[in-house]
């Protein structure tokens, strides 16, 4: 009698009766049910069995597939590209970076997931450490930067944080501008001078373009 009042609407049913309904429900459905026994996440991990728990805790979690970048593997449905994190620094204004004119070239240390959608080219993505402080307060010191060795076309560039390389100045990380008929390598921080390139970046390299970066919180 009380289920088929339920179903016509007539008698809602109590907070305890939600729970057990959620609980009998499907993944895609319990939620629903302990909402409206107005119980919050918090509320739901103190009331639910420990093995119920541990099942709402991994719906909300999602699939993962791991695509080693630089690996040549496809990404049908992956959602995490582990990207090498190199045992190479580039260097900012007035500091002097690797001397690596070929990232592939370098060895990886450690390993870094990312979300696929922040790894446009996974194959040609890497990680690396900056060193110096011309590009702070964006990217301080001892930062991760990740960077897409497929992106090195000087029209698309413009305005954009790249890794350049010179003979003489290593790797370095630096804006990518484009004034008239001059490229320009600029820091952040105003304190430094720029570097004027030329209109046709002569004596430089452009490796790859920064998609991201990360470092720890003082």
């Amino acid at each position: 009698m009380t289920i088929s009042r339920w179903e016509r609407g007539l008698l809602e049913p109590s907070a305890d009766h939600y729970i057990q309904l959620g609980n009998l429900a499907r993944k895609s459905e319990c939620w629903f049910y302990w909402r409206r026994a107005g119980l919050s996440s918090s509320d739901l991990m103190r009331q639910l069995p420990d093995t119920r728990t541990a099942r709402v805790r991994a719906s909300t979690i999602p699939e993962l597939q791991v695509v080693i970048a630089g690996s040549g593997e496809k990404l049908p449905k992956t959602q995490l590209v582990a990207v090498p994190l190199l045992q190479v620094h580039a260097g900012t204004h007035g500091e002097v970076g690797d001397d690596l004119s070929e990232l592939d070239e370098a060895t990886a240390d450690e390993m870094i997931l990312a979300p696929a959608q922040w790894c446009p080219n996974p194959t040609a993505t890497k990680c690396l450490r900056v060193k110096g402080h011309s590009m702070m307060p964006l990217i301080p010191d001892g930062h991760i930067v990740a960077v897409d060795g497929a992106q090195t076309d000087i029209s698309q560039l413009g305005g954009k944080i790249v890794i350049a390389w010179n003979e003489k100045k290593g790797l370095s990380i630096s804006r990518f501008r484009h004034y008239g008929d001059v490229w320009v390598l600029e820091p952040e921080n105003r304190e430094y001078k720029p570097v004027v390139l030329g209109p046709t970046v002569h004596g430089w390299r452009i490796v790859a373009r920064v998609l991201w970066w990360i470092g720890r919180a003082p």
